[in-house]
């Protein structure tokens, strides 16, 4: 289990950036635009979130770009599965029946 992926998950502006970014690399700015904090704030939260493997950075001409990386994941959703694993097998179950009808 990553303790740096829930740290970073523990705060309510790094989730929100990891929302921002989950369908559309942004920049700093970019990201910035949308919280009451400084770009500086938003930068050392960037780094937090790229230190615990949720986010990437990619390179876009002059522009630093960043990007969700699903994997970085992994560990948060091996954990919570442990709490609901019959949850998930009816779920299953359900859809696979409405599938076949």
């Amino acid at each position: 289990m990553s303790e740096a992926a829930f740290q970073a998950l523990a705060e309510p502006n790094r989730r929100a950036m990891l929302i921002l970014v989950r369908d559309q690399p942004r920049s700093v700015n970019e990201i910035a635009e949308h919280f009451q904090i400084t770009q500086q704030a938003v930068s050392q939260h960037l780094k937090v979130l790229k230190d615990a493997g949720l986010v990437a950075v990619k390179r876009d001409a002059q522009r630093r770009l960043y990007i969700v990386r699903p994997e970085g994941f992994e560990s948060v959703r091996e954990f919570l599965e442990d709490f609901w694993p019959d949850r998930l097998q009816r779920l299953k179950a359900a859809v696979e029946s409405e599938r076949d009808g």
